[in-house]
């Protein structure tokens, strides 16, 4: 080497040396050595959000037939615009006056989509299903580089535990409305409907899937040195975890049943068939 020259600097790794491939991991030339059908949970999960999404999306657009006596959709509930339609003693607040001319239904859905975008295992199974990051267990993902959730927007998702309360308060909210369920046009209770099982069906899944949250698990337990010396804070603490064993179960079940409750309401508010009346 010639005196007073320097040393040429060593190449950058091109993308394929990062993550899986950087210097130090096992040098496997295969993707994976997965031999089941890995790519199907993923996918499966990937449609049936965007299902979902594409349905909520039109129904918080479409600002009708979201309100069939003694039935509220859980897509407008509260219904906080001055443009909603009147109705008998449900939560109709009228907070943003005749300036909004748009679905009212947009002021509500933020609220719990929020909870549900942040929810712990609706991150993995939207992380998994349209961006690969990962695929699916032992499958390498497609991207050369990793920040977590320390950046923004991921950053954002920190916001959860403050989603919990709202969420709590929403259920509260259809807890009323399915009350109403139980009460006839004229206001009459007594009522009891199709719609009233339906209405029912989804708030019990909607505050299983609530209760059974990582922070409303943690509220109750967490930061304790000795459950020994809170007995109570212990018995909600074991009550949530049976629920968040199941959390996975619960975070579909319900989905549907708001999706399944709200195409209800549409289908006897627009016309399509009468509501079959029990007593």
């Amino acid at each position: 080497m010639a005196t007073g020259t320097t040393p040429a600097a060593p190449p950058a790794p091109s993308p394929r040396d990062r993550g899986v491939r950087a210097p130090g991991r096992a040098a496997i030339t295969a993707p994976h050595l997965r031999t089941d059908r890995w790519w199907l949970p993923p996918l499966v999960t990937a449609l049936g959000l965007a299902a979902f999404v594409g349905y909520s999306t039109w129904r918080a657009f479409a600002n009708a037939d979201y309100y069939a006596a003694p039935y509220v959709s859980p897509f407008y509930s509260p219904c906080l615009a001055h443009n909603c339609v009147p109705m008998k003693g449900g939560a109709d607040w009228a907070l943003f006056g005749p300036w909004w001319g748009l679905s009212p239904a947009l002021l509500v859905l933020i609220f719990p989509l929020g909870f549900r975008a942040t929810c712990y295992y609706y991150r993995k199974a939207y992380y998994r299903g349209f961006y690969a990051a990962p695929p699916a267990c032992a499958v390498a993902e497609p991207h050369a580089k990793y920040t977590g959730e320390t950046r923004f927007p991921l950053i954002l998702q920190n916001l959860h535990r403050y989603f919990f309360y709202i969420a709590l308060l929403v259920a509260g909210i259809l807890t009323y409305d399915t009350a109403l369920g139980f009460r006839d046009t004229h206001g009459a209770w007594g009522h009891m409907g199709l719609g009233t099982l339906v209405l029912l069906a989804n708030i019990a899944l909607i505050w299983a899937y609530t209760l059974s949250c990582h922070s409303c698990r943690h509220i109750v337990g967490g930061r304790l040195r000795h459950f020994s010396r809170h007995p109570v804070r212990y018995r909600l603490w074991s009550w949530v975890g049976v629920l968040n064993r199941r959390h996975m179960l619960l975070a579909w079940s319900s989905l549907i049943s708001v999706g399944i409750a709200d195409l209800y309401v549409y289908l006897v508010a627009s016309g399509a068939f009468d509501d079959p009346r029990f007593f």
